[in-house]
C-alpha cells in the first residue's frame, strides 16, 4: 500500500510550483561551503534586484516542476541546491550572483530557466553582462530627452534670430527715413526747386490780386459815367 505524501511536503511542492510559475526566471546554484552569514549577504544582494533566494530539497523541486521543466533541469538539481526566483530583472539578478561568486568560490552557478528554456552556466554569465532593466530604462529616457532638448534649443535659437531680424529691420527703416530727410535738406537742387515753387506760388497770388483790382476798377467806371451824364442832362434842362 502506497503511503500518502505528508501535508508538509505537499505544501512545499505547491509553494515551489507557484514560485516557478510567477517568476520571470529561476537561477539554479549550489551553495556548498557558504556560511550562514554568507547566505544572508547573498540574499540581501539578490533582494535588491527583486529576487528571492530559497533552499529546497531536490526531490521536492523535481516533483513540483516535472511537468513543465525544460529538458536537462533535473540534472542540475543535485547536491546542496538553492534557487533564485527572479520577479522582474533576470540580468540584474544574474549580475548579483556573478559578483558574489567572484568573491566567494563556494557559490557555484549551475544554470537558469528563462522564458521556458534552460541556460547553462556560461549563458547565465553572459546574461549578467547585459544591461539591467533600470539601465535600459535610463538609456531610453536619455535618448528621448535629448531630441526634446534639441528641439527646445532650436526653437529658442529660431525665436532669437527672428527677434534680431525684426529689430534690425526696424533700425534699418528708421535710418533710411532719417537719411532721406537729411539728403533732401542737403541737396541744393531740392532746395532750389522748393524756392522756385514758393516764388511761383507768390507770383500767382500777386497776379490774382492784381486781376481782382482791375476788375473792380472796370465795374466802377460805368457808374461814374452814368452820374456824369445825369449831371449834364440836368444842366441842359
Amino acid at each position: 500500500m502506497e503511503r500518502e505524501p505528508r501535508a508538509e511536503k505537499v505544501s512545499v511542492v505547491a509553494d515551489v510550483r507557484e514560485r516557478f510559475e510567477d517568476a520571470e526566471a529561476v537561477l539554479i546554484t549550489e551553495y556548498r561551503g557558504l556560511s550562514v552569514s554568507d547566505l544572508a549577504e547573498l540574499r540581501a544582494a539578490l533582494r535588491d534586484t527583486g529576487t528571492t533566494y530559497k533552499i529546497y530539497k531536490n526531490t521536492l523541486v523535481r516533483l513540483a516542476i516535472e511537468e513543465n521543466a525544460p529538458e536537462g533541469t533535473s540534472q542540475m538539481l543535485v547536491g546542496p541546491t538553492a534557487l533564485a526566483f527572479v520577479k522582474k530583472d533576470p540580468s540584474a539578478a544574474a549580475k548579483a550572483l556573478k559578483t558574489f561568486a567572484s568573491n566567494n568560490d563556494a557559490l557555484i552557478i549551475k544554470g537558469a530557466i528563462l522564458s521556458g528554456g534552460l541556460l547553462d552556466e556560461a549563458q547565465v554569465r553572459e546574461l549578467a553582462e547585459l544591461p539591467s532593466r533600470d539601465e535600459l530604462l535610463a538609456s531610453i529616457a536619455g535618448g528621448l530627452a535629448a531630441p526634446l532638448q534639441s528641439i527646445a534649443s532650436m526653437m529658442n535659437n529660431l525665436l532669437s534670430e527672428v527677434s534680431g531680424l525684426l529689430q534690425a529691420l526696424s533700425d534699418k527703416g528708421g535710418a533710411t527715413k532719417s537719411s532721406l530727410v537729411s539728403e533732401q535738406s542737403d541737396d541744393p537742387a531740392v532746395s532750389e526747386t522748393d524756392s522756385a515753387v514758393t516764388s511761383a506760388e507768390t507770383e500767382i497770388v500777386t497776379d490774382e490780386a492784381s486781376d481782382e483790382t482791375e476788375i473792380t476798377g472796370t465795374e466802377t467806371d460805368p457808374v461814374t459815367e452814368e452820374q456824369s451824364d445825369g449831371d449834364e442832362a440836368t444842366k441842359e434842362d
